[in-house]
């Protein structure tokens, strides 16, 4: 950190200098501006890339609030998770998503569940297809109208967060050592560990998609110079991806969104 910016976290923690504060915002907005662009790849042209920056600025004011120096971990890492979560309840705040679209992501979801139960590993574009009495042509556009619904953050999938009545974030929990309610604490565990053995369950290239993506936050384009393949393609991949570990944990009776 560099020390004109860590002057400004100090004044800011140790004196609450609403000065400092704003600068800290505008220090950090570009980081909001790069999440913002990297959702904005797969979301339809309904949705304004400002709004998206609006959403993103208000997790990025959360983060700087709950930020601890003392914590050796760069306030970046720290806030990338708020930002993109605020973020993404802002869009299910706004309820973008048509209903006949959600419908089709939900069959989909269920297709891949049944099939790949069923089966005992990864079902391939052709046997979705055939299970669901269309073409792969058809299939290819049905991924290409569902991907929308498919920009999430992983916390997404651990019980509780509905982006209504989980007011917490599970990050937050997580975090959080004084936290009661040991019983929710080992639910997530056990969540975790079930979305750590689907993960390692996808196909190869599913697999190095959601790595890239979620872990080294690279964007689908980066994604696609790294694997040699299209964006659209890395777009299709990522889709897939995140249907069969739906799949996979909504299979398992956890609540997913």
């Amino acid at each position: 950190m560099k020390d004109d910016v860590k002057a400004l976290w100090i004044s800011y923690k140790e004196k609450d200098d609403p000065e400092a504060r704003d600068a800290l915002i505008i220090q950090y907005a570009p980081l909001v501006k790069y999440i913002a662009h990297r959702l904005a790849i797969n979301l339809s042209s309904v949705v304004e890339i400002d709004e998206l920056i609006s959403y993103g600025i208000e997790g990025l004011i959360d983060a700087i609030g709950k930020f601890d120096l003392k914590r050796n971990i760069k306030f970046e890492t720290y806030a990338v998770t708020r930002i993109r979560g605020s973020i993404i309840d802002g869009l299910r705040s706004m309820d973008w998503v048509p209903v006949s679209v959600r419908q089709k992501s939900k069959e989909l979801e269920k297709v891949y569940a049944r099939l790949e139960a069923s089966l005992g590993r990864a079902a391939t574009d052709a046997e979705i297809a055939a299970e669901m009495g269309i073409s792969l042509d058809a299939f290819a556009v049905l991924l290409r109208e569902v991907a929308s619904t498919t920009i999430i953050s992983l916390d997404d999938f651990l019980p509780g967060a509905d982006g209504e009545d989980n007011k917490k974030r599970n990050i937050d929990m997580l975090e959080d050592q004084n936290t009661p309610d040991a019983e929710k604490m080992v639910e997530l565990g056990e969540v975790k560990e079930v979305l750590a053995h689907s993960i390692s369950r996808l196909p190869e290239k599913e697999k190095a998609v959601i790595y890239f993506y979620y872990y080294e936050g690279l964007t689908l384009k980066e994604i696609g110079f790294i694997l040699n393949l299209s964006e659209s393609r890395i777009s299709q991949l990522h889709t897939k991806a995140i249907l069969r570990l739906r799949g996979s944990l909504s299979k398992k009776k956890y609540l997913v969104v």
